[in-house]
């Protein structure tokens, strides 16, 4: 059976994903990508992954990259996530040489970020799949609403109130 890739692009729009921005430094260039393929891989050790197409522009630096940084992006950052999904432009204008402990480029107003190390690179098809290993991580401190994609749109949270909690005999059922 051949699978229509745009029907299947759509279908998988109907899993809702936070969206992050993940930064290096390499050679003195610094890299920044959108990405909505961030998952929570093991606690021990931390280890997260996310994924880049194959045929991104710089594939081969994030790939010699030794450090990156993960931003998880609040709802208020629509504009930063458009900004760096975008390939070719000046992505970094206006924010300056800072870093991040591990040097990674930083981004300001992230509601939560990751200091990585490289763990594994795997091949996915189309995509190249980043396996890191976290080395420190920080929150803004409030619950501020995520920045959430969904079929194809940007989406808000209708609330910050805690929904319903698993059981505590299947507590580890989603990652937690």
């Amino acid at each position: 059976m051949k699978i229509d890739m745009r029907e299947f692009r759509n279908v998988l729009g109907q899993f809702a994903t936070g969206i992050a921005i993940v930064t290096a430094a390499v050679d003195g260039n610094r890299l920044g990508a959108t990405i909505s393929s961030f998952n929570s891989v093991s606690l021990d050790p931390p280890l997260v992954l996310f994924s880049l197409a194959s045929k991104s522009l710089g594939i081969a630096q994030w790939k010699a990259a030794t450090a990156l940084t993960i931003f998880i992006l609040g709802e208020h950052q629509a504009d930063l996530s458009n900004r760096f999904a975008r390939a070719g432009a000046d992505k970094w204008a206006e924010f300056g040489d800072r870093a991040t402990s591990n040097g990674s480029p930083w981004l300001p107003g992230a509601i939560a970020s990751f200091d990585c190390t490289p763990f594994a690179v795997y091949a996915g098809g189309d995509h190249e799949i980043f396996v890191c290993e976290v080395e420190a991580f920080s929150t803004a401190g409030s619950m501020a609403p995520p920045l959430i994609f969904h079929a194809g749109k940007y989406r808000n949270l209708k609330s910050l109130e805690a929904g319903k909690m698993p059981p505590d005999d299947n507590m580890w059922l989603h990652g937690w």
